[in-house]
């Protein structure tokens, strides 16, 4: 099993088990937004094209059997055995999400101004075809989740809100009374959770979010590439028929003979389903999560490993005393109040992370936010070396005044 020290030594403890993405040889400093796959999804890609190759269009059993064990694995992350849809993206979850939800007689959504281009885009689009979408600012982070919940009324369909942000890896307190807030008022609540899963333990219970929508998926923390996502459906889905819907939706009942006039709908996360879709992302999920298991990557090492690390980069990143008109951060905020990366502050986020990737360090910005983003195969020297190379970037593009 791996610990936080076989994670700090050079060679880290776990790059072997990465060799196909060289991170003992580069800089990926792009936990946040795309994680190397461990060797073994390998394994799971080439199984999905045995399967298909040997039974051709009765391999379904076996994808669907696939389907279900990345489903046990965001089940166990969430530590709840609520129904979980499946899909390539979040934004076609969420589409089906907002689709079920009576909008005619609520046509008010809450949501951030911190939210990711899922929900940003989609909601601002609803916007302009007439719904009231309401996008509360997000400092203070504090009193996010109240001020979302105070504007909450009987209009409103839904509030959607990340449960940490993806600019500046801040995690959002306080849904435990939102999702409360929610339940009394009749209005939905969904919480995107990509930024939190495999980067810090997020489970139902601890946040009281019984009710709620959650949404997510496994491209960044958790290692399984594209087209692993899920919506958890609260109890009160069974009861809801999105307009937005696919024909395994009805798989289970497609002998059944069907009432004429009336879509009907499957149980369970079939009532959310989409259609046919290739499920060779699933055998590699299915195949990564096993890995995980093998190696005892829990989500509570996932989260010791993720605070050293970025723990280890501010304190790097603050020895380079750039004046804080160039470069800064969040200092009054503890890490623990921090998902998986660094967010650094800067005019010339942009121009740092081009130079940065000419110089062998992959990461990325956002707006005025650069996002360094470690990853459990990095060791200490590496991330040092990254800040160095930082260092030196910031120098080259004269950013700094003349003295």
């Amino acid at each position: 099993m791996i610990t936080v020290d076989d994670v700090r030594r050079s060679p880290n403890g776990l790059a072997a088990d990465y060799s196909a993405f060289r991170v003992s040889e580069r800089l990926l400093l792009t936990g946040h937004s795309h994680q190397a796959w461990p060797d073994v999804a390998r394994e799971g890609q080439l199984e999905a094209f045995d399967d298909a190759s040997q039974l051709v269009d009765e391999k379904w059993e076996r994808a669907f059997a696939k389907a279900d064990r990345v489903r046990e694995g965001f089940a166990s992350l969430l530590e709840d055995d609520a129904p979980l849809a499946l899909a390539g993206n979040t934004h076609e979850l969420v589409t089906r999400f907002l689709s079920a939800l009576e909008l005619r007689a609520r046509p008010r959504l809450v949501t951030s101004a911190g939210e990711f281009h899922t929900l940003r885009r989609q909601l601002a689009r609803l916007g302009e075809a007439g719904l009231d979408v309401v996008r509360l600012d997000v400092d203070p982070i504090e009193t996010l989740a109240e001020r979302m919940a105070a504007a909450v009324d009987e209009r409103t369909s839904a509030v959607l809100v990340s449960a940490v942000l993806f600019e500046t890896a801040r995690i959002v307190p306080g849904l435990d009374a939102l999702s409360e807030a929610c339940a009394e008022s009749g209005a939905e609540l969904l919480v995107d959770v990509y930024h939190t899963l495999g980067a810090l333990p997020f489970t139902v219970a601890a946040h009281r979010l019984e009710t709620a929508w959650i949404v997510g998926g496994g491209y960044k923390y958790l290692q399984l590439g594209e087209g692993n996502c899920f919506l958890r459906l609260p109890p009160q889905a069974e009861t809801m028929r999105p307009v937005f819907t696919g024909w395994f939706a009805e798989f289970d009942e497609l002998a059944a003979e069907r009432a004429a006039g009336r879509i009907d709908y499957g149980s369970g996360a079939t009532r959310f389903a989409g259609s046919t879709y290739d499920p060779t992302s699933n055998y590699r999920a299915a195949r990564v999560f096993d890995f995980f298991a093998e190696r005892g990557l829990t989500a509570e090492l996932l989260r010791e490993i993720s605070l050293h690390q970025t723990g280890l980069l501010a304190r790097l990143v603050d020895a380079l005393h750039v004046p804080e008109s160039v470069l800064t951060r969040d200092r009054a905020t503890p890490r623990e109040g921090f998902g998986g990366f660094l967010a650094l502050v800067s005019p010339h986020a942009e121009a740092i992370a081009g130079e940065l990737a000419s110089d062998g360090v992959l990461t990325d910005a956002r707006g005025r936010y650069l996002r360094l983003g470690p990853a459990p195969y990095l060791s200490d020297a590496q991330l040092e070396e990254a800040v160095e190379r930082l260092s030196g970037v910031i120098e080259r593009i004269g950013v700094l005044s003349p003295p």
